[in-house]
């Protein structure tokens, strides 16, 4: 990953969340626990991504940062995982989600989500959230599971089978109960 590449990331997650100052910058830094998480683990993304000593040193502080946001806020989303561009956590509080799972762009993470492994039978493997997609309070998505874009995963909705493109999911287990998608839920996208 690139220094350019680096605040790209930074810039498209500020922008989910508001204005794109340098004066906001800060107060998202300071007052922003979803986007100070975001930061921080971009920021280790990116330091492991270079073996110069420099960067060697930049990973293991950014690392301590990490952790203890992980610890201060119940968020586990290992720098690791490939996440897009213009991540939204509102509340960041009890997120899980694993290192495998690969989050789109424009996604919304709230409280207590869950992306998990099914380490057996026929879903076995990580979830693939698309583009712009909502994911609800509570929810959880276990296995090798594919959200289309533009879907809305409906509050403590278990998905375990494929979603498809602009659908709304709601109930354990899921199931589509409209073709709305995240329209209205999932804003601020056009960076």
């Amino acid at each position: 990953m690139t220094t350019d590449e680096l605040r790209q990331l930074w810039y498209a997650d500020l922008y989910r969340y508001g204005p794109t100052t340098p004066r906001a910058f800060l107060r998202a830094l300071a007052a922003e626990p979803g986007y100070r998480y975001a930061f921080v683990m971009r920021l280790v993304a990116y330091a492991r991504s270079h073996g110069d000593p420099a960067h060697r040193l930049l990973a293991i502080a950014s690392r301590a940062w990490l952790r203890r946001l992980r610890f201060r806020f119940g968020v586990d989303l290992p720098a690791s995982t490939r996440v897009g561009s213009g991540l939204y956590m509102n509340h960041p509080s009890g997120i899980v989600v694993h290192s495998e799972a690969v989050i789109g762009r424009d996604c919304n993470l709230s409280q207590d989500v869950t992306l998990g492994e099914a380490n057996r039978g026929r879903n076995a493997g990580f979830p693939t959230i698309g583009d712009g997609v909502y994911i609800g309070p509570g929810a959880k998505i276990v296995g090798a599971v594919h959200v289309g874009d533009d879907s809305a995963i409906g509050a403590n909705c278990v998905v375990t089978h494929d979603v498809p493109p602009h659908s709304v999911v709601v109930g354990v287990p899921g199931r589509v109960i409209s073709s709305d998608g995240a329209a209205g839920y999932v804003n601020r996208t056009d960076y």
